[in-house]
């Protein structure tokens, strides 16, 4: 199919334009024409970037590309790096950041919930990009937590004491501030991908548990549904590549 008509149809898909956000999303460097080929990962990184060279793909899909607010405007060293990899090979790349996270079937919450038998029941925080629900079945901390170490293949930091959850918040990736948010909705936890140092004083003293799973962790699973839809609609390849991240 043509590039460009992959990219208006994702762009429309994850309404991108309603969204303020901290990095251009949609198509961030351009490529083939043509797209037979697309491949999936969290970050547009230097090792991700020469797998999709190996494997012949034509378009590169990720969460976290490039061009963020208040990146240097040089191209030097590992930036140079990348892009010439990417001219060179004319691989395409798409990145979707907050739209992403948002979208109600094939985000990256909304992914999460999946793996994690959450059901969805709402959305908070700016822009909506945070999710709130309730296990599919009962379990306490502990259980979760087993759970969440098991689905994402890495033991969650768990912040708090031993109690049963009936309402739980998420938003995947480096959302630890929006803890306070999730405590003003009367959840019993609330999980994310990364924890900051007064996070744990917040958890402490409200007495919302808080689990950090890892910014990788949480977010594989949503620009793999993206790119497994993409695939099926328009008869695509699509291959996933999961960089190993411990954060």
């Amino acid at each position: 199919m043509q590039t460009s008509d992959l990219v208006d149809y994702t762009g429309r898909l994850l309404e991108v334009s309603r969204f303020r956000d901290y990095c251009p999303n949609g198509l961030q460097v351009e490529g083939r024409v043509e797209t037979r080929t697309i491949a999936t990962a969290v970050t547009a990184s230097l090792a991700v970037l020469e797998r999709a060279v190996a494997a012949g793909v034509d378009t590169l899909l990720v969460h976290h590309g490039y061009f963020w607010k208040n990146d240097p405007l040089v191209v030097t060293g590992p930036r140079k790096a990348r892009l010439a990899l990417l001219l060179r090979n004319e691989l395409n790349l798409l990145a979707y950041h907050l739209p992403l996270d948002a979208h109600p079937e094939l985000g990256n919450n909304a992914a999460l919930a999946r793996r994690l038998d959450l059901r969805l029941d709402g959305w908070f925080a700016d822009q909506a990009i945070a999710a709130w629900g309730a296990p599919t079945q009962p379990l306490t901390l502990g259980e979760f937590a087993r759970k969440v170490g098991e689905r994402l293949a890495r033991p969650p930091l768990v912040i708090g004491v031993e109690r049963s959850l009936r309402r739980i918040a998420w938003c995947t990736g480096g959302a630890q501030d929006l803890l306070a948010a999730a405590v003003d909705l009367g959840v019993d936890a609330y999980l994310t991908g990364e924890a900051s140092e007064r996070t744990v004083h917040l958890a402490r003293e409200t007495g919302v548990a808080f689990l950090a799973a890892g910014h990788h962790a949480t977010e594989r699973y949503g620009v793999q549904a993206l790119g497994a839809h993409l695939a099926e609609r328009f008869g695509l390849e699509h291959l996933i590549l999961d960089e190993e991240n411990p954060v």
